[in-house]
């Protein structure tokens, strides 16, 4: 909690993909407005609200112009928000118009009371990490990317095993024949990580872990390992069409045999906002169907 936090421009963005998302949009511009609150509407979203009359901005340069932004919609909307405005160290909250709702916990009907903490200073702020991805092919750089959740390794169009070599801080550590291998932040457990048999990993660990996909071994097995390493797969042979890398799902970069993939840390933050009640842990019973206490 803190007291001393002024919020007095704030962004709105969200994915404009049904009524709920406009309706819970509208009803921020009308709760902020009657508090003097100077209002920057993402470019995306801008048009449809046109009436009221707001600055407005490009997701790009939104975080040089407010204190906090508003992302109205699913985890998924949150995420590239999160990628646009981390260097910024704009902080961020997120109201749930989604499904699973890790990221985006503020839930609309108690919209109007968690805004009003929000603003007055109590919340939580936790600190998410976030990674950065190149790809180089004859050592010259081909793409690059940069991912809250995970960076995933996979094949396109065709089902095949795909081969590659994984080095940890320069050291060897095996060579694999799968479907793929999702290297994952804390954020990122409790998504595409943890469908594919990953540990879920509390958002304070410093850590990022790598879980093969369908490996062609009993003994391959997740691995954690400190945030701060580099993280480089080689590419084997390709045999079939061209696998991709893809940094939160977006669209992937093409790879070629003998292509190198460097992860690593990313300098900036995102700064995530929860309402004063969140847990992480209640966040696990109430999103992924956890037993309650016993009466």
């Amino acid at each position: 909690m803190d007291k001393d936090v002024h919020f007095r421009n704030i962004g709105l963005t969200g994915r404009l993909s049904g009524r709920s998302v406009s309706q819970t949009i509208e009803q921020l511009i009308q709760i902020l407005s009657k508090q003097d609150i100077n209002i920057v509407l993402e470019s995306s979203i801008a048009q449809a609200f046109a009436h009221h009359t707001l600055q407005e901005s490009s997701l790009r340069l939104l975080g040089e112009v407010v204190d906090l932004v508003i992302v109205v919609g699913g985890d998924g909307c949150l995420l590239g928000t999160a990628r646009a405005l981390a260097k910024y160290d704009t902080p961020v909250v997120g109201v749930n118009r989604g499904r699973l709702g890790f990221l985006t916990d503020v839930l609309p009907q108690q919209l109007e009371q968690r805004l009003a903490e929000i603003l007055s200073g109590q919340f939580i702020l936790e600190e998410r990490f976030l990674l950065d991805c190149l790809v180089k092919r004859q050592r010259n750089r081909i793409g690059s990317g940069d991912a809250l959740n995970d960076v995933v390794l996979h094949p396109s169009k065709v089902v095949e095993m795909l081969e590659f070599e994984l080095f940890i801080d320069g050291q060897f550590v095996y060579a694999q024949r799968s479907d793929g291998l999702i290297v994952a932040t804390p954020t990122g457990s409790t998504a595409y990580a943890l469908s594919g048999g990953g540990p879920i990993m509390h958002p304070q660990l410093d850590a990022i872990v790598m879980v093969p996909m369908f490996p062609h071994t009993l003994s391959s097995r997740p691995i954690v390992v400190n945030s701060n390493s580099e993280i480089k797969i080689i590419m084997g042979q390709i045999k079939q069409a061209p696998p991709h890398i893809s940094c939160d799902g977006q669209e992937g970069i093409q790879l070629a045999a003998e292509d190198v993939i460097y992860i690593r840390k990313k300098p900036h933050k995102l700064r995530l906002l929860h309402p004063k009640e969140h847990t992480f842990y209640e966040a696990c019973r109430s999103k992924l169907g956890w037993s309650h206490r016993l009466a």
